[in-house]
């Protein structure tokens, strides 16, 4: 294969570990944005950890793969963003480690005082994870300012806009969402009660955002819409993202939480195939010159690499989801405490 097909390979599979990440991890950042507003007492919060207790480590492999995917296969891209975001992946990392320090740390105490702190400590990093990811995203779809070396050459205040602090809490409102979600499914009684409730409520914020997030990309950035209009596959994207966005209340009030949880995934997925059409062939788009944006060609590495690593691709993937399908299936089932739970 040429170059050009298969710097598009690795894009499409960039697009699918980022997918899986957003998915598996999503509903892992959503629990603990609930975490202070949802369980009442020690032991729903117990419940609550120990839902994901067995499976956000393992849900981060995506994540490291999709970095690690980046820096090998588009090594200019990955210098420019990480060049451009140093200050902001300094601190989602932060936030990603006080997530799973709070994860480890609270039960090790019996203290309330001690309890408490974690478990605020376990809201901040999740949510602010979250939102540092939605504003990213944001970045990168209204473009970031580069040199003719694509060195990054704007400032962290300029990365804090209207528009990509409104991704950052629409990225929040959907975690959320997918975390009660998944929440509803692994726990029973009075805590499961509550979380019908706060299913609506997530629902709500997130359509609200969602269409404040639609509205002022098609405003802001009206490049999205010309892409769509030249990708015919696109507009069956568009429509799949509705329709699972629609049929997430129409569930819920059919009392289906399975499948208003599967239209979360699918609405994610939609998303994120959305985010990439916009994006492509761009990976960074230069917001002061279109010219000297970095595309998967410019930026891709040689195709003797990107062959290579395709295979790797190719082998390692299946262990990756694997592992994935294992560790769920095992997990399965209502979240029970035992003197080893967290």
């Amino acid at each position: 294969m040429d170059r050009a097909t298969l710097a598009t390979i690795w894009f499409l599979i960039q697009g699918v570990l980022l997918t899986g990440y957003a998915i598996l991890d999503g509903f892992d950042l959503g629990v603990g944005i609930l975490h202070p507003f949802v369980p009442r007492d020690d032991r729903e919060r117990r419940i609550a950890m120990n839902a994901i207790g067995p499976i956000w480590d393992g849900n981060e492999v995506w994540l490291v793969t999709f970095g690690g995917a980046l820096f090998a296969a588009f090594p200019e891209a990955y210098a420019s963003v990480f060049s451009g975001f140093y200050t902001a992946f300094m601190l989602l990392l932060f936030a990603l480690i006080l997530r799973a320090v709070s994860l480890e740390f609270r039960g090790k105490m019996a203290g309330g005082g001690w309890r408490r702190f974690w478990d605020w400590a376990f809201f901040a990093g999740s949510a602010l994870a979250t939102g540092l990811f939605g504003v990213a995203v944001g970045n990168v779809i209204l473009g970031i300012p580069l040199d003719e070396r694509g060195n990054f050459t704007g400032t962290l205040l300029g990365q804090l806009n209207p528009y990509a602090l409104l991704v950052g809490i629409f990225a929040i409102a959907t975690f959320a969402m997918h975390g009660a979600l998944f929440l509803y499914l692994k726990t029973e009684g009075e805590l499961q009660q509550r979380l019908e409730t706060w299913m609506w409520r997530t629902f709500g914020v997130f359509l609200v955002t969602y269409l404040l997030t639609t509205i002022f990309t098609l405003v802001l950035v009206p490049r999205t819409a010309d892409k769509f209009a030249r990708l015919p596959w696109a507009a069956l994207v568009v429509v799949a993202t509705v329709l699972a966005i629609a049929n997430i209340p129409r569930t819920l009030y059919w009392r289906k939480p399975a499948q208003a949880f599967a239209s979360s995934c699918a609405t994610i997925a939609g998303l994120l195939a959305l985010f990439g059409g916009a994006l492509f062939p761009n990976l960074v788009t230069a917001s002061n010159d279109p010219r000297l944006s970095l595309t998967i060609h410019s930026a891709a590495s040689s195709p003797r690499t990107l062959g290579i690593m395709l295979i790797i691709a190719a082998i390692g993937m299946p262990f990756v989801a694997g592992y994935t399908a294992v560790i769920y299936w095992t997990f399965r089932g209502k979240v029970r405490l035992d003197p080893h739970s967290y």
